[in-house]
C-alpha cells in the first residue's frame, strides 16, 4: 500500500460517520469511548491524560480551526514528524487504557480489545498481534505497537496493519 492509500485508509477510520470529514466530536469522544469499552471508569487518571492528548492532535490536525478535518487536510498533516510529535503519546494513551495490569506491555486479549475499540475485527487483531509478537512471548510491547503504526502512516507498511486491514 502506498503512503497516500495509508493516509486515506486511517482518515476512513477516524471518519466514523462517513461524511467526507472528521469533526472534533468525532475525534474527541474516542478516548471515552474506548475507555468504556476498555472497562476503565470517567474519572480514571488516565483517560484524562487520554482525552487531553487526543485534543492535542486534533488541534493539530485541523489546520484551519474550522472544526472539520478533511481528508486533503489530514493527508497533508499526516507522517512521521507529526506522529512522533502529536500522535505517538495519543495512541500511546490509548495503549496505556488497554494495558489493564499497567506493565507496559499488551497479551493477546488486551490488543484484541483495544484494536476492536478503534474499529477492527477481532481475527483481524489476532493476527496483526501475532505479526507484532515477533518473539512469540504472547505480549506486545509499547514501542513495537506504536513503531507498526507509525511505520504505516509515514511509509504506507507495517505488517501489523496489512493483517488489520485484510479483507475477510
Amino acid at each position: 500500500m502506498d503512503v497516500m492509500a495509508a493516509r486515506d485508509r486511517v482518515f476512513r477510520t477516524l471518519d466514523a460517520d462517513g461524511d467526507g470529514v472528521i469533526t472534533r466530536d468525532e475525534y474527541l469522544t474516542r478516548p471515552d469511548r474506548a475507555a468504556a469499552r476498555l472497562g476503565r471508569g470517567v474519572n480514571d487518571p488516565l483517560v484524562a491524560v487520554a482525552r487531553s492528548r487526543h485534543q492535542r492532535v486534533y488541534d493539530s490536525m485541523d489546520a484551519d480551526g474550522d472544526g472539520r478535518v478533511t481528508l486533503r487536510e489530514y493527508a497533508a498533516w499526516a507522517g512521521a514528524h507529526t506522529f512522533d510529535d502529536v500522535c505517538r503519546p495519543a495512541l500511546g494513551s490509548l495503549f496505556d487504557l488497554a494495558d489493564t495490569d499497567g506493565d507496559g506491555m499488551l497479551d493477546r486479549e488486551e490488543f484484541t480489545r483495544l484494536r476492536e475499540v478503534l474499529g477492527n475485527s477481532a481475527g483481524n487483531a489476532g493476527e496483526a498481534f501475532d505479526a507484532l509478537d515477533a518473539d512469540g512471548d504472547g505480549r506486545v510491547d509499547r514501542d513495537e505497537y506504536l513503531s507498526a503504526i507509525r511505520a504505516f502512516v509515514s511509509e504506507g507498511a507495517s505488517p501489523m496493519y496489512d493483517a488489520l486491514v485484510a479483507v475477510r
